[in-house]
């Protein structure tokens, strides 16, 4: 797991190191400013550190002053001689959508943004630079070449058929976040050149159904189709109950069987799952603290999740076996194999020698993985692998079936609107409306009973 380590000293400016990683942190005129170093070498940053410390310094004692319209990372990162606008310009223009790609996520790959969205942009500039090429001056981006990705992405086959207008959106939105934080840094000019790009139009998701629906509706529909209906479904809290036995039958991982548990009592994401340290859970006051990472841009906030009686146990149970460290939901150091965690590694698949010995030549012992959160890969492999030879629950997709089941018995319920969005973290009226549903039999007694 990367770790961040802060050095501070008794100079204005700090840093921070992750994974290699150096950043410098300062204070001007009360506001925090941060620029990345790279992969440099311990004294290399505590000289850049010492530098913004003599800049800050100067510039408090008004004996150095900003240009007008430059900012004070540019200033500095320049030693005090931002380059011309004629300079600024020329660089401008010569700024390539591979150039704009690595700058950006130098930046923001030190924790600014999670894992999960840093890989689907770098997947989007995969298909971007298939379009455009990886040498396209950006500062030349035109409503056309936009256009033209849609075009090209709308006829290429996806997960399941086309790619669908949806992942095109997303796509055009990676660049535009670029090109906007571009913008700001002086590496580009200009209003992003998408006014008039028009996508297919797209279908609405299906909402959210039971499983007995679902499998009523099944029978002569494409796969992909049948695919879409199962991303909806939603289990009834009997359904619950029986699928959490299940898992606690057969989980090969003891961590597996909690950990649903705590998502079918919470509402929680995967994501938020993974992170949850054993002091976010209060068993004196009975509540859980999700720390959350897309409610506000730019911030980690947090909201409280109630702890159930029966959750309340079954995390009881699993911290009296807890293998150890921080971190609620772990994997032990050392998992039969494993890839990340097995006793061994260097196993080949492609190519590999045809006798025992060949295969052995390059398998070596594995140094010891230190104890830490689970991987989202980890957490869904576990989850589909002990469901997939069930009937009925190998059809389920992942976690967020467990999201929606838990939102649909609070509503079944009636409970609060308000309360819904302050237990799972709604934003927006299209999520509210989305999850706003009831099971079929609740809607079905109160239109009957009005006619009664």
């Amino acid at each position: 797991m990367a770790v961040a380590l802060l050095i501070r000293s008794t100079h204005m400016a700090s840093l921070q190191e992750r994974n290699g990683v150096w950043n410098c942190v300062f204070r001007y005129q009360g506001k925090r400013h941060w620029y990345n170093l790279g992969e440099v070498k311990a004294s290399e940053a505590e000289a850049v550190s010492a530098k913004v410390d003599y800049f800050l310094l100067r510039l408090k004692q008004n004996l150095l002053e900003i240009p007008a319209g430059c900012d004070i990372v540019t200033f500095i990162q320049h030693d005090g001689k931002p380059p011309s606008e004629k300079l600024k310009q020329a660089q401008q223009r010569s700024l390539t959508l591979v150039e704009l790609r690595d700058k950006y996520l130098a930046v923001h790959g030190n924790g600014t943004l999670e894992d999960t969205t840093l890989a689907g942009m770098r997947q989007h500039f995969k298909h971007w630079i298939s379009t455009l090429g990886a040498g396209h001056l950006i500062s030349s981006l035109a409503m056309a070449d936009l256009q033209g990705h849609v075009d090209r992405r709308a006829k290429m086959k996806g997960i399941r058929g086309l790619v669908s207008p949806a992942t095109i959106r997303k796509e055009i939105i990676t660049l535009r976040t670029c090109w906007n934080w571009g913008t700001q840094f002086g590496l580009l000019n200009g209003k992003f050149p998408n006014k008039g790009v028009r996508y297919a139009k797209m279908d609405e998701k299906p909402p959210f159904q039971t499983f007995a629906e679902i499998e009523r509706k099944i029978a002569g529909i494409s796969k992909k189709q049948a695919a879409e209906l199962w991303d909806s479904v939603y289990l009834t809290v009997p359904e619950i109950s029986e699928l959490l036995a299940y898992v606690k039958r057969h989980a090969a991982m003891p961590w597996l069987y909690p950990m649903i548990c705590f998502a079918a009592y919470t509402g929680a994401r995967r994501s938020e799952i993974i992170r949850v340290k054993i002091s976010d859970v209060d068993f004196a006051a009975g509540t859980i603290q999700i720390n959350e990472k897309k409610r506000v841009r730019g911030q980690r906030t947090t909201r409280r999740a109630t702890l159930t009686p029966f959750l309340r146990t079954v995390l009881e149970e699993w911290l009296s076996v807890h293998p150890g460290g921080d971190v609620l939901f772990c994997q032990g150091t050392e998992v039969a194999r494993s890839k990340k965690r097995g006793k061994t590694t260097g196993h080949k698949g492609n190519g590999r020698a045809t006798t025992l010995q060949g295969r052995l030549a390059t398998v070596k012992a594995r140094m010891q993985q230190a104890l830490g959160q689970l991987t989202r890969n980890e957490a869904h492999n576990h989850l589909k692998d002990t469901l997939a030879e069930h009937v009925k629950w190998g059809k389920l997709r992942g976690y967020h079936v467990f999201r929606h089941s838990f939102i649909s018995a609070l509503a079944n319920k009636g409970v609060d609107q308000r309360i819904i969005d302050d237990i799972v973290g709604h934003q927006t009226e299209s999520m509210r409306r989305r999850y706003r549903h009831l099971y079929p039999e609740v809607k079905a007694n109160a239109v009957n009973s009005a006619f009664e």
